[in-house]
């Protein structure tokens, strides 16, 4: 097989586009030419050394990728299939999808659900991923649209932008909480009832205030997560996702004992296979966002990626940044 392209992260976090040949891959028993992945808030900390992500070096970042089989060692994987792959520990622990060519383990793999195409399915990625398995957590718990309005923090990003318009059209009233005045009309186009900015949201201090969200979606941590627990309705759920604000967070036990109110961690890298398919079987069918397209906010190929992780890292991005690998 000829030599390809990949984004390679060097030791000091040093990343530069450059030609490899398959043999340099780490262990995967699934060749896949890869066609399509997808920046993630991750994928821009790991390419700029923001975040230490990458657990060895060399190594190709990116953590989604979809495209065809090359080369199977797996009997439930065939030549010309097409399949994907995200989380799993690729583009951490195994070379990601910037590239041309990714090795798989099997076990990490899936064939492209009936209802998806390989371009949808990076569209969704981790990001559409997480916030599906957000709403099946807290459905599981009892979430209900009669409780009350979801509050979707940092609603403008990747996983945000998905939330806000799988729950709305899942008959949520959507609160969207932006700190983008450009990202309102785009967030109430997906569905969000409201959008208000963080500073507007005048959450309060105490251990227990007056219920005004039926269950929250955050991204954000900090300060902002543990506000939000006290504002919650009876028997809610609150689904943690994200950092951006900080990793820390200071609460009472009162919203848990007082209201049963269930913080619930969502995490997509480390999700049982299982439980994985099942949520993607939605997102190709009932789930799937009805204006999927309008979540891409800009298409990029592997030379762009450097632009991209500044751009997202620096919040002037809403929604999900495609790569198109091969056109």
């Amino acid at each position: 097989m000829k030599s390809f392209w990949a984004l390679r992260v060097h030791e000091g976090y040093v990343a530069k586009l450059q030609q490899m040949e398959v043999s340099e891959l780490t262990h995967g028993n699934v060749t896949v030419e890869v066609h399509f992945s997808g920046v993630n808030y991750k994928d821009a900390l790991a390419g700029t050394g923001k975040g230490k992500i990458l657990k060895r070096f060399p190594l190709n970042a990116g953590i989604d990728a979809s495209g065809i089989v090359i080369e199977s060692h797996d009997s439930r994987f065939q030549a010309g299939d097409q399949v994907f792959v995200h989380g799993c520990n690729v583009g951490e622990n195994f070379d990601g999808g910037f590239s041309e060519v990714i090795k798989v383990d099997a076990d990490s793999l899936m064939h492209v659900p009936s209802g998806l195409t390989l371009k949808e399915t990076m569209i969704l990625g981790t990001a559409g991923f997480t916030a599906a398995l957000a709403l099946q957590r807290m459905e599981q718990m009892g979430q209900k649209p009669s409780m009350g309005p979801i509050l979707i923090t940092g609603a403008s990003g990747g996983v945000g932008s998905f939330a806000t318009q799988l729950f709305a059209q899942n008959g949520y009233d959507v609160i969207a909480s932006s700190g983008k005045h450009e990202a309102i009309k785009y967030l109430k186009s997906l569905g969000a009832k409201e959008v208000i900015p963080p500073q507007e949201l005048t959450l309060g201090n105490r251990p227990l205030e007056s219920v005004r969200f039926g269950g929250a979606v955050d991204n954000v941590g900090g300060e902002m997560l543990s506000h939000i627990l006290a504002h919650v309705q009876l028997w809610g759920s609150v689904a943690s996702i994200g950092m951006a604000q900080s990793a820390d967070m200071h609460a009472t036990v009162m919203p848990f004992i007082l209201r049963g109110v269930n913080l619930i961690g969502v995490s997509s890298n480390n999700c049982p296979q299982e439980l994985r398919k099942e949520i993607w079987q939605k997102l190709a069918t009932t789930w799937k966002p009805k204006q999927i397209e309008s979540l891409v906010s800009r298409t990029i190929g592997l030379k762009d990626l450097m632009q991209a992780f500044d751009d997202l890292l620096h919040r002037k991005i809403h929604g999900r940044i495609l790569v198109e690998i091969r056109k």
